[in-house]
């Protein structure tokens, strides 16, 4: 078979794109096609995760939803999902969801779990059925924020619920799984992806136990990068600015209105965008680790005020 370099590639496109209408047939004789790249890279994606083992933690909705339909989207031939939560129900919907879009080749455990709990987590692994336990992938996506109290007026019971899902959760889950990493040859092999946010970068008004949380979960993961960097084990983070999921919802003690304006005036990013770039990540070739990856949307440079909102149109009277 004839082999073409990327170089000619290139040429045969940028000789199309000087191609005069009048002569269609190049098009025909082109060698280069970007849909075929597209694809390609798209399969060597879903070859490289087939046949793993994944969890992803806080996946009845948001981000984390979206990740689990991500990667059975990516690699549906073979694979298998731990998706955790607090909210069992809300989880069996999401796996009919995916074994209806995707067929069996994607099997789905649905497991009740509540990362703030240690004993929980401490009883996670041995309660997997063993065609499950052999994990290769654990994405610690869980975490909330609550209230928008500055200090000395944020509430006890906040704190503790962000620190103990947000920090000890991330870490316990990560102290779980990682006995199964380390036993594998090489020192050990696996992916450890840890979601953080914008604001463990960057200190808002009226976030700062959010803030503190996030930074605790950026600092653990640079520091674990270092301790596993002899072992085939990739930690890797992933930086979301604005995102609208339920986080908002929660931030205000259910309150919808409150909520939806965090989001007026402006496009935020949709749990689907994090979603392709966690499975972007975990399907690298081994040897390439993402370690750190922060996306915004477009009218996002910060957090505070380096949020753009489009001013509301004037009322009519």
């Amino acid at each position: 078979m004839r082999s073409i370099s990327i170089y000619h590639h290139f040429l045969s496109f940028s000789n199309l794109l000087k191609c005069p209408a009048s002569k269609p047939a190049f098009i025909l004789r082109t060698p280069f096609s970007f849909e075929i790249a597209r694809r390609t890279m798209a399969t060597a994606m879903a070859k490289r995760l087939e046949g793993k083992t994944i969890v992803v933690t806080g996946a009845s909705s948001g981000i984390g939803k979206s990740t689990a339909m991500e990667f059975a989207r990516t690699s549906p031939k073979s694979l298998k999902l731990i998706l955790t939560a607090r909210r069992i129900d809300t989880l069996k919907q999401v796996a009919e969801q995916i074994e209806k879009e995707f067929g069996s080749g994607v099997q789905v455990l649905p497991v009740k779990l509540d990362i703030s709990k240690p004993s929980e987590v401490k009883g996670f692994v041995n309660s997997l059925p063993a065609e499950f336990k052999e994990i290769d992938v654990l994405v610690n996506n869980a975490g909330l924020v609550k209230g928008t109290a500055k200090a000395p007026d944020i509430l006890e019971e906040d704190i503790e619920v962000m620190m103990a899902t947000n920090v000890t959760g991330l870490i316990n889950m990560t102290q779980a799984i990682m006995p199964i990493f380390k036993k594998r040859e090489d020192g050990g092999r696996g992916d450890i992806i840890n979601i953080g946010s914008i604001a463990g970068r960057e200190g808002y008004p009226g976030g700062s136990i959010y803030c503190a949380t996030k930074a605790a979960v950026r600092t653990f993961t640079d520091a674990l990068r270092r301790e596993l960097i002899a072992t085939r084990i990739r930690v890797m983070e992933v930086d979301p600015g604005q995102v609208e999921t339920e986080f908002s919802v929660v931030r205000f003690y259910g309150d919808k209105a409150k909520a939806d304006a965090v989001y007026a005036g402006c496009e935020p990013l949709t749990p689907d965008d994090i979603a392709e770039v966690v499975v972007f990540n975990a399907g690298r070739r081994e040897n390439v680790v993402v370690a750190d990856t922060l996306i915004f949307p477009n009218h996002q440079a910060g957090t505070g005020g380096a949020v753009y909102k489009k001013p509301s149109p004037p009322s009519r009277m």
